[in-house]
This record gives C-alpha cells, sequence and structure tokens, in this order.
C-alpha cells in the first residue's frame, strides 16, 4: 500500500515552514501531540530543538517511531502512561 506524502505548514517560533510526510506519520504525531494536550507545533519545536543532526522530516519520523515504540512497551509492561501522557486504547 503506498502512502503519499503530504505536505503541510507548521509554525515554529513565529515562522511557518512546509514539512512533508506521510498521512500516517501526520496522523500519529497529531494523535501524540492530542494526548498532551498541546498542539502539533509544539511538538514539532521540541522535535527540532533536539537537534537530531537529520532533516526535519527524518527527526519527526524518527520521534514517532520512538514514541510508538514506547507506548508498545509501556503497554507490555502494564503502564498506563508513556511520556506523561495516558495511553489510549489506539497503539
Amino acid at each position: 500500500m503506498k502512502s503519499a506524502i503530504v505536505k503541510r505548514s507548521v509554525s515554529l517560533a513565529g515562522h511557518k515552514t512546509s514539512i512533508s510526510l506521510e498521512d500516517a506519520f501526520w496522523n500519529y504525531l497529531k494523535d501524540i501531540a492530542e494526548s498532551r494536550g498541546v498542539s502539533v507545533s509544539v511538538i514539532v519545536a521540541e522535535i527540532q530543538a533536539q537537534d537530531r543532526q537529520t532533516n526535519l522530516s527524518s527527526a519527526i519520523r524518527l520521534f514517532v517511531l520512538e514514541n510508538a515504540r514506547e507506548r508498545c512497551e509501556a503497554a507490555e509492561r502494564g503502564s498506563k502512561h508513556v511520556n506523561g501522557a495516558e495511553l489510549t486504547a489506539n497503539l
């Protein structure tokens, strides 16, 4: 199944920047933001501040992957929280 890359604008420090990601990554990033009670822009700014030595789109993909792995590991341990956010049934 092919996932089209979608370009969206995000405001970072008052400046708009375009980021290209597959829909699945945008959707999961939105879920992470909602679970933390913040906007997607806040999450993207946090990711950008981590200085992963890669482009922002790749850094976001890595962040989403790490978050998904942490959620799976927490679910296996029976934990109800990951990075301060409550786990939901939508793993």
